[in-house]
């Protein structure tokens, strides 16, 4: 099973639903966490786009890196930017790559108008995880 973590900052959006991407695409082939470096909790917007598309996050915890110190992981997958500047380092042959998000907590005005944001980096993380979860499989072979 391929071991990822995912990090953020707050580890209320960007990286949760990263984690519940790749759990659900990617066929029962990985273990999958998340974890910030400033963690608060799973915003609701995130939980409501993350359900528009049949995966539900609801029961996801907002969760310190330092919970996974010491654990081996075939990828840290950092998902903004300062996560990637205080991104711990961790065991083994761990691939580190990063992917840079805009944070959609800090989106303003109407819900709707916040959802939109969301919606826009929810399906960019989708697309992400598509195309990891395919180098994966092509540099497994298939």
């Amino acid at each position: 099973m391929i071991r990822v973590l995912f990090l953020c900052t707050g580890n209320s959006c960007r990286s949760q639903m990263a984690e519940g991407l790749l759990r659900h695409f990617g066929n029962n082939k990985f273990e999958v966490f998340s974890a910030g470096t400033h963690p608060s909790f799973v915003h609701p917007l995130a939980i409501e786009v993350m359900k528009e598309i049949g995966i539900d996050i609801s029961n996801h915890k907002s969760k310190h890196v330092s919970e996974f110190l010491g654990q081996k992981f075939d990828y840290v997958i950092t998902v903004c930017d300062r996560a990637k500047e205080s991104c711990p380092t961790f065991p083994g042959q761990v691939k580190r790559i990063h992917w840079s998000f805009e944070d959609p907590a800090e989106a303003t005005g109407t819900k709707e108008e916040r959802m939109k944001v969301f919606r826009k980096v929810r399906d960019e993380i989708k697309e992400h995880i598509l195309s990891f979860i395919n180098e994966i499989e092509i540099s497994a072979g298939g």
